[in-house]
Order: C-alpha cells, then sequence, then structure tokens
C-alpha cells in the first residue's frame, strides 16, 4: 500500500510539472519576439533587437495596385525610424501578385521605390502554412487583442515598443495615414 501512494504521488508531481511546464511554454509563445524568421536574404532575424521600438508587419507584393505603398512605407521609415522599425512580408498568396524570387524582389524594391527597410524571406500570411508571426498577429489567444483575417497585400499591424498588439489596417490605410503615425508622434 505504501509504495502504492509513493509511486501515486510520483505521477501527480510529474502530472503537474508537465502541467505547469506547458503553461510556461504557452507563456513564451504568446510573445512576438520569440518568433523566428528570416531575411529576404535568408539571414535570421533577431526581433529581441527591436524592442524599445514600435514595430510595422506589412505584406507587401510587386505587382500589386497597391504597390506604390512602398514609398509611403520608405517615407515611414525614414521619417520615424528612430520610433519604428517597417518590415515588409512578401506573400504571393493574393491572385499571385509576388511570384518573384529573392533577388528579383530585393532588385524591384531598390530600384523602383528605394526601399531600405528590412523585408523577410516570403511568406504565407493565412491558410494552412501560415506563418507563426501572423498565428500571432492575427489571432486573439496568440496576441491578446483581437482576431483579424488578412484580405489583401499591404494590410498593416502595429505592436508597441514593448511587443504588445496596437492594431491592424487594411491595404487602403496609406503608410503616411493619421491613423498610424499618431502612434509615432
Amino acid at each position: 500500500m505504501k509504495s502504492l501512494i509513493i509511486l501515486f504521488s510520483f505521477l501527480l508531481m510529474g502530472i503537474f510539472t508537465k502541467h505547469s511546464n506547458a503553461q510556461e511554454n504557452s507563456l513564451e509563445s504568446k510573445s512576438i519576439y520569440d518568433i523566428s524568421i528570416k531575411s529576404l536574404m535568408g539571414e535570421k532575424i533577431d526581433l529581441n533587437e527591436f524592442q524599445g521600438k514600435k514595430i510595422l508587419f506589412v505584406n507587401v507584393a510587386s505587382k500589386c495596385g497597391f504597390t506604390p505603398q512602398y514609398e509611403g512605407l520608405q517615407k515611414l521609415h525614414e521619417t520615424y525610424g528612430d520610433k519604428l522599425v517597417v518590415i515588409g512580408l512578401p506573400c504571393n498568396q493574393f491572385k499571385e501578385q509576388e511570384p518573384g524570387s529573392a533577388d528579383e524582389i530585393q532588385t524591384f524594391c531598390t530600384a523602383n521605390y528605394g526601399v531600405d527597410f528590412l523585408m523577410t524571406e516570403k511568406i504565407d500570411v493565412k491558410g494552412e502554412n501560415q506563418h507563426p508571426l501572423y498565428q500571432w498577429l492575427t489571432k486573439k489567444e496568440n496576441n491578446g487583442v483581437e482576431n483579424s483575417t488578412v484580405k489583401w497585400n499591404f494590410q498593416k499591424y502595429l505592436v508597441d515598443e514593448n511587443g504588445i498588439f496596437l492594431s491592424f489596417y487594411y491595404s487602403i490605410t496609406k503608410p503616411m495615414s493619421n491613423k498610424i503615425v499618431k502612434h509615432l508622434e
């Protein structure tokens, strides 16, 4: 009987330890700074480096009616670079409007819009292969604020200096819009 009580105690301790660890891992995975993503050229981006600045995430495409927003994104980057990190995330999920390779995307953005803000690898922003970053940005259970769906290219997500989700803006919201700029002044 004594050995049965000891065995039961060990089993309970194991269950509570596993539950506690699961909670810790769950909480850790809720930080945007723990999400891994690569740059357009394949280098790891450490989002922790951006703590203390707001981050604007924008799914971008080179062959979209909203593509001229690259100009506004670059201006936002140049004007508020001390307070804001602009990150472009190429995506080919909307009518295949970003078909290019990493080199083609980089060349297009630089030659046509002078883009020098951070660009990531091409990712999926919705669906079965949705990147973990967009799982965090679009799901209240992860970002703690609200659910959303990425409707089209150039939808914008703003995160504050502490990694807290602030808001999202549909494609029609221009980068230099007061809706975004008011958070930077």
